[in-house]
């Protein structure tokens, strides 16, 4: 058993529902015993009751991991990639990319980098793209739990994919259904039914991602939502007989408690509505969808029908994996359409939100009692600039300093059960 004494800092729930979501301590301490929270509270009242106990001092803000909602991981070394909207974006950067991942030893060089790049940017769990080969899933899980990560990831799906990143309806049906039986949950690891969108599955193979779905009770559904005009205009072609993108994959069984849909920039009432009825919830990816000039989520329509959201880098066409940058992003992407963004509830999608999109909710992301010790140490002097703004200033200002000024140059340490695995000032992982 351990303590960690600090500033404590999280969210019960949305603040959008309700008051009294903010849970800080001044000077609290977090008592840690096989990889979970035991105790919680202000120092002054839990040291009496662990007397005896190590406890280590961090120096900064410490909040719960951060958990990506929607991220790329074969991707990850397009970042940056100039020119083209979404569909000309794909076919020029990121299909050829990808298509490299059929090789499993590149793959897993790939997803070690990436998990380094992810801890170091303080996010501790994400949900996560492979590409159409299930050796990039299997490349995933591995780096994933040698260092007993809480991730989910599948085999994108894509049986009208490009040569090279095609499968059948066959293969996405036993190749999924055999990482599902191996990996799903193993340790800390999760499976997602992955189409990567409408566009590239036939109406046979987005029928096996419903089977898939309804067979496996535990596992998510993942794929990309109305993220950009012409995208959801040949949608329409394609899907005529649908009311809108969303009933698209309804047909399919595909609108449930269990699926994450990322971007949803350009989504119709109904579709919000039926979002909310079914439990389903958005991956909101405020860089990527200003990187590729997709538009800006409308975060008033979702509120109003009390979709779930969480928020995701959506590398690589997001151009940082840092979930607090995506946070101040979000506040700008708010703006054009009369919404302020609140930096407690744009912690909350980083954090507990982006937990109950993807089920986990029970195990991470609001440092609460019984869940697991997977935690971040903010620095909000990290820069000459964000030290001058936070000096003196209130928590909530603080805050909004880090979201609008901070980067992966704010996190000073990354937890995993416990165990420090970032250290900025070390400059590298702990054993």
């Amino acid at each position: 058993m351990k303590g960690f004494r600090g500033e404590l800092l999280s969210l019960a729930h949305d603040p959008a529902e309700g008051p009294d979501a903010v849970r800080h301590e001044a000077d609290g301490l977090l008592v840690i015993d096989g990889g979970r929270i035991v105790a919680r509270g202000a120092y002054s009242n839990m040291a009496p009751r662990f007397p005896g106990l190590a406890v280590e001092r961090l120096e900064g803000l410490i909040v719960p991991g951060m958990i990506d909602a929607h991220v790329h991981y074969p991707q990850f070394g397009r970042i940056a990639s100039h020119g083209e909207q979404l569909l000309d974006w794909l076919e020029r950067h990121i299909f050829p990319a990808e298509k490299a991942f059929a090789d499993p030893v590149h793959a897993a060089a790939v997803a070690e980098e990436f998990l380094d790049e992810l801890l170091r940017h303080g996010t501790t769990s994400a949900l996560v793209f492979g590409t159409v080969h299930a050796a990039s899933v299997e490349a995933f899980f591995a780096a994933a739990e040698a260092r007993d990560l809480r991730m989910i990831c599948g085999k994108v799906l894509m049986d009208l994919g490009p040569d090279g990143l095609r499968d059948s309806v066959r293969e996405a049906r036993t190749e999924s259904a055999a990482l599902i039986a191996k990996w799903h949950g193993r340790g800390r690891l999760g499976y997602a039914v992955t189409p990567r969108y409408a566009l590239t599955s036939s109406d046979e193979q987005l029928a096996v991602a419903g089977e898939l779905l309804a067979a496996h009770p535990g596992v998510l559904l993942h794929t990309h939502l109305a993220e950009n005009k012409a995208e959801i205009a040949a949608v329409a072609v394609r899907f005529a007989e649908a009311v809108d993108y969303l009933d698209a994959y309804d047909r399919f069984g595909l609108v449930t408690d269990r699926s994450v849909f990322a971007h949803g920039v350009h989504l119709p009432d109904r579709s919000c509505a039926r979002l909310a009825e079914t439990g389903a919830g958005i991956a909101v990816c405020p860089s990527s969808n200003f990187f590729l000039g997709s538009g800006m989520f409308d975060f008033g329509q979702a509120e109003r029908h009390g979709v779930r959201l969480g928020l995701g880098s959506d590398i690589g066409a997001g151009t940082s994996l840092s979930l607090l940058h995506n946070g101040g992003l979000a506040y700008q992407a708010g703006l054009p359409n009369g919404y302020v963004l609140d930096p407690f509830r744009a912690l909350w999608l980083a954090t507990g939100g982006s937990a109950r999109l993807l089920h986990i909710d029970g195990e991470v992301g609001m440092l609460a009692e019984g869940q697991e010790a997977d935690f971040v140490v903010l620095d909000d002097a990290a820069t000459p600039l964000m030290a001058r703004r936070t000096a003196g200033a209130s928590l909530a200002e603080r805050l909004f300093a880090l979201q609008v000024l901070g980067d992966d140059r704010a996190v000073k340490q990354t937890y995993v059960l416990g165990r420090c695995v970032w250290d900025r000032d070390a400059g590298h992982g702990q054993a």
